[in-house]
């Protein structure tokens, strides 16, 4: 097929996610919007062919096709106030011989009809039966539309798209392999800002790409909302503004194994490894409460001291905290090793989860009483700030 001129092929992959934007010969888009229809025009090829020399995309192409026909009409004023022909004139008769104008209304015993004026189809697709088009003149008189007007014959889009009321050309992209899709956003949007789009014109990310660059903004901003919920819970539930700080405190090794993860296997941070990120805060967050949870019981209920209580809680919760901590890291082996259509879109949840788990697991048993220890300690010289806090002897 590439050696049919006129033709271009693309190989399109099956998305497993398709979030807005249209339909398109490439998985990623990039919209152009402006009010005017010619400065869309004209920048839309020129954008086009700036994207296809940014590195690490493919297949790039628009939706723009301008080969259609078009028959434009300029008026001479000077002939048409010659001959008393009105501007509005002109216009009423162009819109009786191409438009289908309603000019009355029948009415029946039982229901009403709309008249519409409009000249037989045969002769609306020949450009030439505009010579048979008269306006009226001075005097009552006919004037022919060729007298009063000029043509110009030139290209037109075939269609015009629209995209938040304003109207839009989409260019469309593909990535090479092993290139994440945060670096092609970055590099396509540095390319776009060397050309210094006049202010008439803005371009934007839509579709998976734009979701894409939405999600990644907020997901610090969800991971936030939540340890702020997660420690509200925690010191109500506990009666403690510094205890829900040493459950917290187990969640940053969860993250730093799941990205350490991400970066040795060489996979991008998506929205899926996003989504396990989270997973992780909540099954990493339960460690950090069957172990916190013991200790406080220890401390109240047994009259235990902080040192005694963690160490105890330590003890007792290691095998139901290995036992869960290893299920779930089991559980996404499958997710990893997995093949067949959609592996590529499960793969950064089972990376992130066994990372995120198997850094967690091997820190949280030491960093956790130490903190305990510490907050605790705090705690006890902002209660008693004359009192000397020993520690207990080894």
């Amino acid at each position: 097929l590439y050696r049919v001129p006129g033709i271009r092929l693309f190989m399109v992959a099956v998305a497993d996610i398709r979030a807005g934007g249209r339909q398109s010969d490439s998985q990623y888009q990039y919209t152009l919007l402006s009010t005017d229809l010619d400065l869309l025009t004209k920048w839309a090829p020129i954008v086009g062919k700036r994207m296809e020399t940014v590195e690490g995309i493919t297949d790039v192409s628009s939706n723009r096709d301008p080969g259609g026909l078009q028959l434009t009409l300029k008026i001479d004023r000077q002939a048409a106030s010659r001959l008393g022909v009105r501007v509005q004139d002109i216009d009423n008769a162009l819109n009786n011989a191409f438009s289908q104008r309603q000019i009355s209304i029948m009415y029946s015993q039982r229901n009403q009809y709309m008249v519409v004026l409009e000249t037989d189809p045969r002769f609306q697709t020949d450009p030439t039966n505009l010579e048979r088009v008269f306006v009226a003149g001075t005097g009552g008189t006919q004037v022919p539309l060729s007298a009063v007007v000029h043509y110009e014959r030139g290209l037109s889009p075939l269609g015009v798209f629209h995209t938040q009321s304003l109207i839009s050309t989409t260019v469309s992209f593909n990535l090479l392999p092993d290139v994440p899709l945060q670096v092609a956003t970055t590099n396509i949007q540095r390319a776009v800002d060397e050309l210094h789009m006049p202010e008439g014109i803005r371009g934007t990310f839509d579709g998976n790409a734009g979701d894409f660059n939405k999600a990644s903004g907020r997901q610090p901003l969800l991971i936030l909302f939540a340890l702020v919920a997660m420690y509200i819970v925690l010191g109500v539930l506990y009666e403690s503004l510094a205890h829900p700080l040493t459950i917290i405190s187990t969640l940053p090794s969860a993250g730093l194994g799941a990205l350490l993860a991400l970066l040795v296997t060489n996979t991008p941070l998506t929205i899926i490894a996003f989504v396990g990120i989270i997973l992780l805060i909540g099954i990493v967050k339960k460690n950090g409460i069957m172990i916190v949870d013991f200790a406080l019981e220890a401390e109240r209920q047994h009259g235990l001291s902080s040192a005694e209580a963690i160490f105890e809680a330590c003890r007792v919760r290691f095998r139901p905290i290995l036992m869960t901590t290893m299920a779930a890291l089991f559980s996404g082996i499958p997710l990893v090793i997995a093949t067949g259509p959609g592996t590529e879109l499960r793969r950064p949840l089972g990376i992130t989860i066994i990372g995120g788990l198997f850094v967690s697991q091997i820190l949280t048993l030491y960093t956790t009483p130490v903190i305990y220890l510490l907050i605790d300690r705090m705690r006890r010289r902002r209660d008693n700030p004359g009192a000397v806090v020993v520690a207990p002897a080894e």
